[in-house]
Parts: structure tokens; sequence; C-alpha cells
């Protein structure tokens, strides 16, 4: 399907005109989501909702545009997504606004704006809903994407890491995804601090081999060189030296704690040294989710989060420690399409509605709409007109039951109550007719 998608937005300007009108395709990086891919969608929904409220988070919905500089000041101008990724334009009263690359800033913003301080801490939230970046669209990896995450605010003790990382593992473990976890801690301001100044040495010293944006990322943000993507940058990043020997004893017994808690749960994890993450609000534990087998593979991270103690501080509110994730929802359903995860079954019917006629499929909306409201669980085909079609289209369904008005029974007010299993057939009276099919289906 990518493929095809791909073939035609590479097809020239007369390749895509047909009779004189020009077919007007998605835009590149954005993708239609059709009923195939829903009933996916709905699984991940549906079991975001069950670990929320399992785990007692609440949904927050925040809105889709925001002020720029809101994400200038929370993921950092120096990120890829700041410098070359936010869709950026300026509002009709010349504000700068943008459409949201990520929900975290925009929940601390919500935080701070509506004083959720002085509610019972911590905070504990989730939100799903799309996100925008112009990034290279890939498998799995669109331009106008959803996202879902789990937030907790306000509380600093390293159980609140491991509740965070322990959604994120059961939300793929429990849809039947193999999938391990790397973490890593990247500090606190402090400590942070010697460690920048012996990576910027390091790769001052392997300056010619580093591609141009690490060059310039170089003189701004050290830190950012080891979230670099770029395939020549990888072995001197393998190379470079290791935040965990310069963490200071506070940070040191936080992340402990955390890899304590992991291995009394018996979660999977790998230490990855260069793990930092893309955005410039972490502070200490930072972890990514991978699919079991590509845990080496560029850009195959289904999802990440940490800590984010000094975000809500940045943005103008009180010190609030906070930690979170954030999972794309397009590889979720993928990969739990690729995991043959069977789909439950479509709700089944109780009953379908057949017509013949005009005047016969006026009665039959009246009595479906009843039926309805009834509690039976109907079904129906009002664009076909051949007896023979619907009653196939009932024994598709494998509905127990057929209702069926032809001109005879409008004449006589009547209705045919045909038991799909056996074929016997009884004539009711139409009025009478809920009444009856709620008796056979044992309904109160």
């Amino acid at each position: 399907m990518e493929e095809k998608q791909e073939a035609l937005e590479n097809q020239s300007g007369e390749e895509q005109i047909k009779k004189g009108v020009r077919i007007i395709q998605a835009l590149r990086g954005m993708k239609d989501i059709l009923p195939a891919d829903q009933k996916y969608w709905k699984l991940v929904f549906d079991k975001v909702v069950a670990l929320a409220s399992h785990y007692g988070f609440e949904r927050y919905e925040t809105p889709v545009l925001e002020e720029a500089s809101l994400f200038n000041r929370s993921i950092g101008k120096d990120t890829d997504i700041v410098e070359k990724e936010m869709y950026i334009f300026e509002d009709l009263d010349g504000t700068k606004v943008a459409l949201r690359p990520e929900a975290t800033a925009s929940l601390a913003r919500a935080y701070i704006q509506h004083g959720l301080w002085n509610q019972p801490q911590p905070i504990k939230a989730w939100y799903w809903g799309p996100m925008f970046r112009h990034e290279r669209p890939q498998s799995g990896r669109y331009r106008n994407f959803y996202q879902f995450g789990f937030e907790i605010l306000g509380e600093a003790a390293p159980i609140a890491d491991v509740i965070i990382i322990l959604l994120a593992y059961n939300f793929y473990h429990e849809l039947g995804v193999p999938v391990s976890i790397q973490i890593n801690s990247i500090g606190c301001v402090e400590c942070r601090a010697k460690y920048v100044e012996e990576l910027t040495q390091y790769f001052r010293g392997q300056r010619s081999h580093l591609c141009e944006f690490c060059k310039k990322r170089l003189q701004r943000n050290p830190m950012r060189l080891l979230d670099c993507k770029e395939e020549q940058c990888q072995p001197v990043k393998q190379n470079a030296p290791q935040i965990l020997d310069s963490l200071c004893d506070p940070c040191r017994e936080h992340f402990m704690a955390v890899l304590e808690y992991l291995d009394e749960l018996g979660l999977p994890y790998f230490l990855n040294h260069s793990l930092v993450r893309g955005l410039d609000y972490y502070t200490r534990t930072v972890f990514e989710i991978y699919a079991a087998g590509e845990e080496g593979a560029s850009q195959a991270a289904l999802g990440g989060g940490g800590r984010y103690d000094l975000l809500v501080s940045t943005l103008g509110g009180r010190p609030t420690p906070a930690c979170g994730f954030a999972h794309g929802v397009e590889r979720a359903a993928s990969k739990i399409r690729e995991a043959g995860r069977v789909l439950p079954l479509d709700e089944k019917k109780d009953v379908f509605i057949a017509q013949l006629g005009e005047q016969a499929r006026r009665k039959a909306v009246v009595l479906f709409e009843n039926c309805r409201k009834a509690g039976i669980k109907v079904a129906e085909n009002f664009y076909k007109n051949g007896l023979r079609p619907q009653l196939e289209a009932a024994d598709k369904l494998q509905v127990p039951y057929a209702l069926i008005i032809g001109q005879k029974e409008v004449q006589d007010g009547t209705v045919i109550i045909r038991d799909m299993e056996s074929g016997n057939q009884e004539i009711v009276d139409i009025n009478k007719a809920v009444g009856e099919v709620k008796k056979k289906l044992f309904l109160s």
C-alpha cells in the first residue's frame, strides 16, 4: 500500500490528470485512515483506555495549535524538531503559532495555566491526538501522525519513572508484541556540565568524521550528537564517554533505584549509554521501547520518554518533578498487525431487517429504529431490493432471526419473523414484532 502511494506521489502532473481533471492526492507524509486500519486503531485506543483506568490516569486534551515559543523553550532550539520539523506560521493577529509536534510541552503549559499544582499531587494524565512534524516520511512515520502518552507531574520518586516504563512495556506486551526497553540516565544540570565538557573534547577530536549537522551541534549542544541517526556518526558515538561515569550521587542513586524496580518486575531492559532522547527538557531517566530484534536499527523505536523535572519551571511554573512517555499510534498499529494479533470479532447482530419495495422500506426503517431503541442489535441493507441478496447478507452475519416486510405485509400490517437456522417462519402484527423478538432473544 505504501509503495503504491509513493508511486502515485512520484507521477508527473500529466499522469495524474484524467479527462482534463487533476486528481488530488493526500499531501506528502499525510495518510488516510481507512476502515481496515481503524480496527487496529480501535485495539490500540481500547488498550490505552484500559491501562489508564487500571493505573489511575485521567484524560487531558490540549489544542492542536500553540504559540511557537512554547516548543522553542521546552523542546530546545537546537533540536531537530525545532530546527527542521515544526510547522510554524503567522496567525492573523501576528502571533507565531505552531502545529504541535508533541504533547508533553502542551500538557506542562496546561498544568501551569490551570493551577494544577494546587490539586493533590501527583497529576496522572494521559492523552491521545494528532501531532505534526515536517520530516521525511517512512514506514510507520508520517508528517501528520497520532500519539498517545502517559505523564506523571508532581512526583520525584523513582517509582514514578518505573510506573511510566511499566505502562509503556505493558501496552505492547499485553497486545502480543515482544518488546525490550533501552534505558539510560542523563543526570541533572549540575552533574551533566562536567560530562558535556568531556564530551565536547572527545567530539572535537573526531570532528572530521562527523556529519554536517553534528559539526554545528558541537558548538551549541554537544549531547545532541549522541542522538544523531546519520550512519557516518554511529562509530564515533559508540566510543564516546559514558555519562553514567559522571553522575552525581543523587542521580546515580535515583537511576539504580529505577533499575532495581525493573529487576524486581522482571522487565527486559538494556543499558544504552548513547540514549539521550531528542528533546532538551529531559533529565535523569530516559528510555525507549523497541520491538524484539530491532534494538539496533535506526529510527526503529516504537516510543519512549523519561523524566523532565525542569520543564514546568522552564515554562514559568514552580519547580515540578515529572516524567512520561509517548508512543506513535501508526507504528503501534503496524507492529500489532505484524505480530498477527487476532482482532476481536465485530459485534454480533440479533436480527436482520429485509424489505421488498419502497413502501416496505419505509415500514422497515421505522421497525429498525424501534428495534434499536429497544436494545436489539439490528442489521439491514436498505439499498438492496431483492430478498435473496438481503437474506444472504443476513446469513453471513449469522443472525438468529430475519424480519421480512413485503407488499402483502405492508397491506396487512404484519411482519414475517424467520428463524435463520431452521427456516421456520411466523407472521406477527408489526406493532408486536419488537416484543416477540425480545422474547425469542430472552431480552428483558
